[in-house]
């Protein structure tokens, strides 16, 4: 397997399952079984309820005594279906893809990336020319989530949670499995990695503030005090919104090119033009900050090449004339102010780090104050503590988690997709008793079914 494999959505082929009249509904009754096969329209939209056996018999083409329905599969599986249906006295026979329509898109991997891709999959469908990015959001998400919420004995309680939950507590979660409702029972069970992440950076970066239940001592500062150098940690943010949205634009030059090859990912906002002016302005800024000229001059000159492009490709989407003008400009004044305000969005990460250190740094002094009084008050000062710390992990971590998301979605999301794709939704009916071929664990159409579940 190539790494394109592993990154990629999986190769689909556009196909006609064709069979005799006769035996037509026989050959349907081991596709439905087999459930490989997304049935639909040349446009590739499938009912919005497919229908049984005798429904799509009915709505096959018929030729010559012959009957054919056209579909979409993975391509590594048409050999495998093709062999079954063979003794039924059917076949699958490759059909060019249709202009201008998109194969549906289905995403394999191991169990783990299946885990993580509702990061990705709750924006949107990975169109099928675009790589997957799932791993690297996983890894940039835990990473700001680690920067606002960088406590090392909070992650720590997170890290003890997601141990839990993969272990399949809390236990009054079985009682979804009881009644039925394995959906949620198995996306409680499913959030571990990101929870299990997210303590993990949370940490580490509690290891460099040298916070721990807040500023206590227990550990040392390793890299900065986010309280006594706000400026520092917020300088650090914008480095790291900016690497972020850096390979963000990197994906983006790379998903344009293979949806519309060189001209699209060149003059793309969120591709090579919008790669230049990002790249250009951060190295004349640099420049600028160590007093170097030549940085400033080669900055600049990217960023006005990335302009130009960027000018071009509005110009040309517009139609030309006067009034495309007018709307290139507009478009072009909201694409440069966009990138400005989204490298200025990311010093979220040093605010909320910085109160969630104010959080703690609150509910230490508290519980210090009450516990040198001694007596009832050192018993307050332990509940006051415990209490502080419940509340730092649950509000903190919600709104860790949810500006995470939001800089996920709409400061990278935006460059790495333009479109959304379809996912892929075969046609399943297994029949009673079938045999073990293709329904069992392990097989093709197992494997299907546990991309889409």
């Amino acid at each position: 397997m190539s790494w394109l494999d592993v990154v990629a959505p999986t190769r689909m082929r556009r196909v006609a399952i064709v069979a005799p009249e006769g035996a037509l509904r026989g050959v349907l009754a081991q596709v439905a079984d087999a459930g490989l096969v997304e049935i639909g329209s040349a446009s590739g939209q499938p009912p919005a309820e497919q229908p049984q056996v005798d429904g799509y018999a009915a709505a096959a083409v018929r030729r010559s005594g012959a009957a054919a329905l056209a579909g979409w599969m993975p391509a590594k599986d048409v050999t495998a279906l093709s062999a079954r249906l063979t003794g039924y006295g059917g076949a699958v026979v490759p059909l060019p893809n249709p202009p201008g329509v998109d194969p549906p898109t289905l995403l394999t991997g191991r169990p783990l990336r299946r885990t993580l891709s509702p990061l990705v999959q709750t924006y949107g469908t990975v169109p099928y020319s675009d790589l997957d990015p799932t791993w690297v959001a996983w890894g940039s998400y835990v990473l700001m989530f680690g920067m606002m919420f960088g406590d090392a004995g909070e992650g720590a309680i997170l890290l003890l949670a997601a141990l839990a939950l993969r272990a399949g507590w809390p236990r009054w979660a079985s009682r979804f499995r009881q009644a039925g409702r394995f959906r949620q029972a198995g996306r409680l069970r499913q959030a571990w990695p990101f929870v299990a992440g997210a303590g993990a950076a949370s940490t580490v970066f509690g290891l460099l503030y040298g916070e721990c239940f807040g500023p206590t001592g227990l550990v040392p500062v390793l890299w900065l005090d986010p309280l006594s150098h706000a400026m520092g940690l917020l300088l650090t943010a914008v480095g790291v919104g900016a690497v972020l949205m850096a390979g963000a634009y990197l994906l983006g030059v790379i998903n344009r090119w293979r949806e519309g090859g060189w001209t699209a990912a060149l003059y793309s906002p969120s591709g090579i033009a919008g790669s230049c002016l990002f790249g250009g302005a951060a190295v004349a800024v640099a420049g600028r900050y160590a007093g170097g000229m030549v940085l400033v001059a080669s900055g600049g000159t990217l960023a006005a090449a990335g302009f130009t492009l960027a000018a071009v490709g509005f110009i040309a989407a517009a139609g030309g004339g006067g009034a495309g003008l007018v709307q290139a400009a507009v478009e072009l004044f909201d694409f440069v102010v966009r990138i400005g305000s989204n490298v200025i969005s990311f010093t979220r990460l040093a605010a909320f780090g910085l109160t969630h250190a104010a959080l703690g740094l609150l509910v230490w002094e508290a519980t210090r104050a009450l516990w040198h009084r001694g007596g009832v008050l050192a018993v307050l000062a332990v509940v006051v503590f415990a209490a502080g710390t419940a509340l730092c992990v649950g509000l903190e971590g919600l709104v860790a988690a949810i500006q995470a998301l939001r800089l996920e979605y709409y400061e990278l999301f935006s460059r790495v997709f333009v479109t959304q794709g379809r996912p892929f939704r075969p046609w399943h009916l297994p029949l009673a008793g079938s045999p073990a071929g293709v329904s069992r664990a392990g097989s093709p159409a197992e494997e299907v079914k546990e991309e889409l579940t």
